[in-house]
Formats: structure tokens, sequence, C-alpha cells
């Protein structure tokens, strides 16, 4: 199914990977680290498509009926292979992923209707997850060749199982020009790459080996932090809010950073419009929920900048 002919003025961004159902304790919600980046890029503002694939089964007949009632556009193809899912257990309100393998989206065919997409997109979202498998990583990596100059290509690692190297994290840098990588995944790479210092020194390092725009460190419910080219450093510490669970809650901040940068906001309120979406979702139910009229703003009301 493709539905990416439309046009409009806002922002194109792309998000490349994995659609799937997250299997929780309460039942199934539709999912995918790529798919909730984009919900929430549109949600704020931008022309978002998601490209995947969903098996030829009743899962992803209803998966892609949840996309298309989200008002999310696409690109999904359709494929023999079992419509992806993740039982997603819960402690505390907080996330841990049994992800199923050789699923639809493990096999995203390159195809002229995607790199047509691609040549339009002002930024292209991507992780380690959807390239596991030849098909896909070969696809998407393409695919990212094909995006326009100037273009923001978001790389949010989303390390998952042992679903990535380090060939493969330093081919999708070398592809970046925005890093989101969280505290725990910061020490595995400091390990990896061999890179000495604290956390934030090793994102100041990330920033300038690969020659980045921005590199986002989130530390869950401590702090997050956006290291820029130019110099400029903006902190937010976390909101408290009422936990329901946190899924989603990572990827809600990415989606909402990416197209407030792109629509020119300044960076420290670009972050704390991440952060303050990030907190509401983290209230909410599963990765796509309902926005209010306002999103709270948590940052200023507890004086958290």
């Amino acid at each position: 199914m493709n539905n990416a002919s439309q046009t409009s003025e806002k922002p194109v961004v792309v998000a490349l990977g994995e659609l799937l159902w997250d299997m929780l304790p309460t039942g199934k919600r539709a999912g995918g680290a790529p798919a909730n980046f984009c919900y929430h890029s549109m949600m704020n503002g931008a022309d978002g498509y998601a490209v995947s694939a969903l098996g030829e089964d009743a899962l992803g007949n209803e998966l892609e009926d949840e996309v298309n009632k989200a008002g999310i556009k696409h690109i999904i193809k359709r494929n023999a292979y079992p419509t992806g899912t993740v039982e997603v257990h819960l402690s505390d309100g907080i996330p841990t992923y049994d992800i199923v393998q050789n699923v639809a989206w493990d096999h995203i065919p390159y195809t002229q209707d995607m790199v047509d997409l691609i040549k339009r997109a002002d930024a292209v979202c991507y992780g380690t997850l959807a390239c596991r498998r030849p098909e896909s990583h070969d696809s998407i990596m393409r695919l990212l060749s094909g995006v326009k100059p100037g273009a923001m290509k978001y790389f949010d690692i989303n390390l998952r199982g042992d679903f990535y190297s380090k060939d493969l994290i330093t081919e999708q840098l070398n592809a970046a020009t925005v890093f989101k990588i969280n505290d725990d995944e910061i020490a595995q790479l400091q390990t990896m790459f061999s890179v000495p210092g604290t956390a934030e020194e090793v994102a100041q390092w990330f920033l300038s080996e690969f020659d980045l725009d921005y590199v986002i460190l989130t530390a869950g419910g401590d702090y997050s932090q956006v290291f820029a080219r130019s110099g400029e450093v903006s902190r937010v510490n976390t909101p408290r809010v009422t936990v329901n669970d946190t899924v989603g809650a990572g990827d809600s901040f990415s989606g909402v950073f990416c197209i407030e940068i792109l629509k020119g906001t300044p960076l420290h309120e670009a972050h704390k419009r991440a952060v303050n979406v990030a907190a509401y979702v983290c209230t909410a139910a599963g990765a796509w929920p309902t926005y209010p009229d306002e999103i709270p703003d948590y940052v200023t009301e507890q004086g958290l900048e």
C-alpha cells in the first residue's frame, strides 16, 4: 500500500524501519520506533511518512488500519513473512522487549516510490534494529544515500538484544547528522569505541568524530542533554509525572526535537518541547496517544530549566 503521493508545505519527515505490534500486558498496541517517531513528528507539524513492511496476514491488515486511523502517511509493502510483534514486559512502567525475528519488516524492499519519497525528505529517521537482516539493511542504507543535501538524518540508535555491531553503528553514524543515545547505550559504546571520560565527554567525542550537527544524550528519569556543533549545550532535568508506561517516550522526544529544529525553533526551546511531549507520553497508554489541546509545560511548571 502506498499513500505517499500527497504534497504539503510542511517539512517532510520520513521514518525508515520497523512497524509492529507491541504486545503489552493490557493488549496489543501499534508501534515500532520509526513509526512512533513519525507519529509524533506529524502531531507536531510534520508531513510524516512511515516506510516499512507488513505481512499478508490479519495482524498486518489490522496494523495498516491503525496507521491509517492515526493519520500517518506511508509506503507499506506487504510480503509473505509474518507481521512483526514484540512481547513487552513492564516493571514499574519500564519496558523490556522480546522481539520476534525474521518478520515482514526484516524484508523491506528498495523501490522507486521510496526513492521518490526520500528525495523530498527534509529529515529521515532510522536505527539499528531494522538493519538486523541484509534485505532491510541494504534498502535503508541505499535510501539514506539518496537524501537531498542539507536534510537531517536522525540516527536513534535504539539498541535491542544483540541486533547490532560496531561495524553497523559506525556505518550508520557516518550517514547521520543527528545522533540520539541514552545513558545505558552510551556506556556500551564507550567500551565498544574505547572512548575515555564522562558520558558528556563521550557524547562530545561522537559529535566531533563523526562530524554531527547534534548529539542527544537522554538519561531516563534524570535529565537529557543536547550537544550542538556550534558549541551550544542544552540540559533539561526530567519532569516528575505519574507514569502509565514509558513505551515510545524516547521516540516521541526524537520526533518532536526533529520537527522543532526543522521549523527553526531555538535549540533550548526545541529541547524543552521534546521533553514535555515525552513526559506526557509517559502519562498515557501506548506509543501513539491522542494529544490534548495543549501539552503541559512540565519543565517550566517544575522549574527544571
